[in-house]
Parts: C-alpha cells; sequence; structure tokens
C-alpha cells in the first residue's frame, strides 16, 4: 500500500457478501477472508436469533437433557465450607456506548453492529496492509465516566500495548490493549445485604468493598459463527469497537458475591452512560478466576498484590449472573474434589455451557510470554488532562447509592422499593414518582403535609398499583397511557376522602384502558360523571350495615370475640365495602365501627 494510504484517515467499508454493490475494496477483504478459509456471513436480520432467546433456549434444552440422564446439578450451598475457602476475581468486559470504533471512524452503535454483517468496517478494522490506528477521542469519555463510578485513580499518562495471538476474529493477528499502564487504577465497589452479596461475606458488617485493580481500553474482536460442520462465518461489524475491562482484587468469596459484584458494576455504568447495554443484551461479559485453598493455611500463589491464594484456574465468556454462579460453583466443587484426592491443581483456562455441571478444559493458562505482550509503536501515550477529568466528575449523574438514599429519606420508601422504582426502566419510572408526588403536594396546598408519607403513597401506586395493571395487560413503561397528573388527581382525592381507595382503584384501571387522546376524560370528569365521589353514611347507617353483616356470620363474630382472631375483622370490613353503595363506605371508618361492635 502507498504512503498516501497510511495518512489518510480509515474510510468506511462495505464487506457485504453482495457481488453486485460490491467495492473493489470490499473485493479484497473478502478475497483475505476467502484465503484463510473463512466466509463473509451472508444472512440477513430477519435470520438473526436474539441472544436472550438463545440463552433462553439453550438453558432449557440443557435443563431437559440433564433431567433425562439424571444429572444431578449441584446444590447452591457449599458442603465444603468449613474445611475450604473460596477466591474469586472478576475481569468484565463492557462494551462502550460510543459512536465510533476505538481506533477508526467507522460507526459502532449496537445498530450498526448487529446490522448487516460485514458493512460498519474501516480499512484499520480489517487489517489492510499500510492502515495505521488512529485513536478516537471520544470513545475516552464513557470510559473516564465509569472509572469515575467505581472511584478509580485516573492516570495522567497511560500506554497502548499489543496482545498478540493469531485467531480469525482479531485479524492483525494482535489486540491492542492497556496491559501494562491502564488509564485508571485503585478503584473499589461498595455492596450490601440488598445488592444480592451472600450474608456470610458480611460477617455481621452493613457492607463489604471488593478492591478494583484497574480499568483499561481495549479492542473487541469480531463475531465468529459456527456453521456445522466445519465453517466459520465472520462479522467484523464489532471488530474493534471500544471496550473497557474492569479487573477486581481477589477479594470474593461466594459465587453469590460474585454474581453481585457483577450485577452491580453494569448498573454503574448504565447509570453513567457508560455501557448502553447488560449481561441480557451481550453488552457484558464476564471472565472469573477461581482458586481454593484449606481454611488456616496459605497457598504458595499471588495475584493482583493479594497471597496466600490456591493455583487459580479461568473460566472465560461467562455471560449471564445464572452463568456466573454456577460457573464459579462446579469450578470449586472440581478443584476441591481433586485437591482431597491428593491431586494437583493445574493453572489453566476452562469453559462453562449452560446447564452443565461441569467445567471443561480450554487451554493451558497463557501467561505474558505466550501473548508476547509489546508496546504499540504505532501509537502515542494516552494523555488524560485533570480539567477533563474534574469536569466529568462534577457533571457525573446521580449514581445508583446516592440514588436509593436520596429516595429512602425524601420519600419514605423501604430499600427494597426505592432500589426497584430507581432501577426500572432507566429511571423513568422514579422520575414519574417524583413528579406525581410534587403534583400531590401543590394540590395539598399544605404546608404541614408530610412529604415522606406522600411519596410512599405514591411510590406503592406507581409500583404496585400501576405495575401491577402494566405486568397483567403486558405493556411496557414507555407505552403507558397514565399521566403524573392524572395519577395525583386521582391520589389527592383519597387523601381528601372524595373517593374511596376501591373508587381510585377503578379510576386507575380505567385511565389505563383509554387511549391517550384529546377527547380523554379528566379524573374530576369521571368522578362526577360516574357519581363516584364519597357520600359516607351516617354513623347509624354504618352501625346498621356491620351489625347485619355480624347477624349474619355468628361463627366469624366468635372467633373475634372468644379468640381475638383479629385477622377477620377485615374481612367484615371488605363485606362492608361490597355491600355498602359506590363511595359510601370508607374502609376505616368501617374498621373503627366493626371492632367497637365485636369488642376487639
Amino acid at each position: 500500500m502507498s504512503s498516501k494510504i497510511r495518512r489518510c484517515a480509515p474510510a468506511t467499508l462495505s464487506l457485504f457478501a453482495n457481488t453486485s454493490a460490491r467495492t473493489p475494496r470490499a473485493c479484497i477483504v473478502s478475497q483475505w477472508l476467502r484465503s484463510r478459509g473463512l466466509t463473509t456471513v451472508e444472512s440477513t436480520p430477519s435470520q438473526t436469533v436474539p441472544l436472550r432467546k438463545h440463552l433462553k433456549d439453550e438453558a432449557k434444552r440443557k435443563k431437559a437433557e440433564a433431567k433425562g440422564s439424571n444429572i444431578n446439578i449441584k446444590a447452591k450451598t457449599n458442603p465444603h465450607s468449613d474445611e475450604w475457602e473460596l477466591t474469586v476475581g472478576v475481569e468484565i468486559h463492557a462494551e462502550l456506548n460510543t459512536a465510533c470504533k476505538l481506533f477508526s471512524a467507522a460507526p459502532a452503535t449496537a445498530a450498526d453492529i448487529n446490522g448487516l454483517p460485514n458493512t460498519r468496517v474501516a480499512l484499520f478494522d480489517a487489517a489492510m496492509p499500510g492502515t495505521q490506528p488512529q485513536f478516537q477521542r471520544a470513545t475516552l469519555l464513557p470510559a473516564l465516566r465509569a472509572a469515575i463510578a467505581l472511584g478509580c485513580d485516573v492516570q495522567r499518562k497511560s500506554g497502548w500495548d499489543r496482545k498478540h495471538y493469531s485467531h480469525w476474529d482479531q485479524p492483525n493477528g494482535y489486540q491492542i490493549t492497556q496491559y501494562y499502564e491502564p488509564f485508571a487504577k485503585n478503584g473499589n465497589i461498595v455492596l450490601r445485604a440488598e445488592d444480592g452479596v451472600q450474608k456470610t461475606d458480611l460477617s455481621g458488617a452493613q457492607s463489604i468493598s471488593i478492591g478494583i485493580k484497574q480499568i483499561q481500553m481495549e479492542q473487541d474482536t469480531a463475531k465468529t459463527t459456527h456453521h456445522a460442520p466445519s465453517s466459520y462465518h465472520v462479522d467484523l461489524n464489532r471488530a474493534g469497537h471500544p471496550l473497557i475491562e474492569i479487573i477486581t482484587l481477589p477479594q470474593i468469596h461466594s459465587p453469590q458475591t460474585a454474581a453481585a459484584v457483577v450485577r452491580k458494576i453494569q448498573t454503574l455504568l448504565k447509570s453513567v452512560d457508560a455501557c448502553a447495554t447488560g449481561m441480557e443484551l451481550g453488552g457484558l461479559r464476564a471472565d472469573v478466576n477461581v482458586s481454593v485453598r484449606q481454611r488456616g493455611s496459605s497457598g504458595n500463589y499471588s495475584y493482583g498484590g493479594v497471597s496466600g491464594l490456591g493455583q487459580r484456574t479461568e473460566i472465560k465468556n461467562l455471560s449471564s449472573f445464572a452463568a456466573i454462579e454456577n460457573a464459579i460453583m462446579a469450578e470449586r466443587d472440581r478443584q476441591i474434589g481433586v485437591l482431597e484426592a491428593g491431586g494437583v491443581i493445574e493453572g489453566e483456562t476452562r469453559g462453562w455451557t449452560l446447564g452443565a455441571s461441569e467445567t471443561t478444559r480450554l487451554r493451558g493458562k497463557e501467561g505474558e510470554v505466550d501473548y508476547r505482550y509489546m508496546p504499540d509503536a504505532d501509537l502515542p501515550p494516552l494523555v488524560i488532562g485533570c480539567d477533563l477529568v474534574d469536569h466529568l466528575r462534577t457533571t457525573l449523574p446521580e449514581l445508583p447509592d446516592a440514588t436509593i438514599l436520596r429516595v429512602q429519606q425524601d420519600y419514605g420508601l423501604s430499600a427494597k422499593d426505592a432500589k426497584t422504582i430507581a432501577a426500572l426502566d432507566d429511571g423513568e419510572r422514579l422520575e414519574f414518582m417524583e413528579e406525581t408526588v410534587e403534583l400531590v403536594l401543590d394540590k395539598a396546598d399544605d404546608d404541614q403535609v408530610d412529604k415522606t408519607k406522600v411519596g410512599k403513597l405514591v411510590g406503592n401506586w406507581v409500583l404496585h398499583e400501576l405495575g401491577g395493571l402494566l405486568a397483567t395487560s403486558n405493556i411496557a413503561w414507555a407505552d403507558v397511557t397514565v399521566s403524573e397528573t392524572e395519577l395525583a388527581d386521582i391520589i389527592a382525592n383519597l387523601q381528601l376522602k372524595q373517593i374511596t381507595s376501591r373508587t381510585a382503584k377503578h379510576l386507575l384501571a380505567t385511565l389505563h384502558e383509554l387511549p391517550p387522546n384529546e377527547g380523554r376524560p379528566s379524573v374530576e370528569q369521571l368522578i362526577d360523571n360516574g357519581n363516584l365521589r364519597l357520600r359516607p353514611l351516617s354513623e347509624e347507617g354504618y352501625s346498621a350495615l356491620a351489625g347485619a353483616i355480624i347477624a349474619e356470620n355468628p361463627e366469624m363474630a366468635k372467633a373475634v370475640k372468644e379468640k381475638g382472631h383479629k385477622g377477620k375483622v377485615m374481612w367484615f370490613v371488605g363485606q362492608m365495602v361490597r355491600r355498602g353503595d359506590e363511595g359510601t363506605v370508607e374502609p376505616e371508618k368501617a374498621r373503627e365501627v366493626v371492632e367497637r361492635l365485636l369488642g376487639s
């Protein structure tokens, strides 16, 4: 190739196998692939099976096979916990949310990567002779947001290394990474019981901290699809997509906590817009390093500055939280079995298949010598200004832990409900709740109204009442038809005792079914047109209705009077609400009357 090409910015190149539209450069790449026994993928998007469906189908198949052959999947509890200690380190590979690739201007959005095969490829991505990498500065921004969110020290100067291996998913014959001089170091992630940490790992503490050794930027590989018996199709759309690799210290001691670490990191990455998709859509995958040692003894190995560990093995490419837990359990039990039989654990790379009961050996563990790491001569050091880091730190979105704590304190929600509503629908449901709370407070027009009580009430309605309607009708949050104003009107009328709780739920269900058009009635119109406004019974009316129901059910009344079955009081209240005319019976008042008549 001429020096002219070497100086030019990488051009986007169509490699899709269509002879009528193929350009001369596309022919060159296609010939290069064929010379190595490979072919370009010629499938259409309609033939692509979504990853989530593939994982579910594969899990079902493996489960059926295991059941049919009486294979017992090992329990999640560790029968050797008193004798052996498990240690796990995690390496997380996350696709950065960027518009271009790491070292070329080829587009790299999710739509581009998952589009027609080999249509989003620059000359450098395909390793055309004479092309050189050109670092795309925009890819650094989501990587820095991730590092800041994980509490890392951003290095002012970092470097690029070549990790050599020969495989068709890496056309250059090496991967550009930051093995020796990563851009971020020394972070940590804090986990609590509600994050899914195993209780024994907490040891009575409120939280645990897992260290982050480093975060490095690197290229993703091409996508390879196996077509039996011996054909492999290569799609270069993903080749060169920017990744970050997050390497934790070996400070994890249970499969459950390992999965919790990955889940928490995924949540953090999505909250700061560093990673667009998670494990469920293939945007994040994990490798785990597993070792065991007898409790009270000291091993001979050291990883990431943590010494006294057993020989580790690495399990590659785990693509779900369940796979992380199950693979670690299987490898833990395998290693313990080998050691108890007098054997020796070999440092090696192992694989895991969905539904399997054991890990499988893939190859011996590679090291620095095998990969022949060396500085990349085509790339200058990466220098990051302190002003950029400070700007990103001050403009970083609120992190999940801070959001959950704020929701608990400001709106009175439980830790569980706060975490749930903050995590749903990328924060949209929380925004809906907060806007509804403000509208209800405005309608109350009373400075003495307790915001936490209103917040808890609105939170319950958003999570449980409105959420239940969405689940029942199988509607996504993006298609919800009830507005914040309408829900606020319903709750305000309920608080002011203008309607009963039963009526409020009826109004919500009605609005949920109505299309969002200009002729949509308001809450007040629905209340007035349906004659739903509360017309409470007199004291005598309450007593007469309650007395009649008690007289009809003497055994129930006896259970409350003589046996103290307080729960049956609410049964009488329910009967009163059902039997009374719509909008005439308040449950709270009905309960007072029933308790007085039954002497409970």
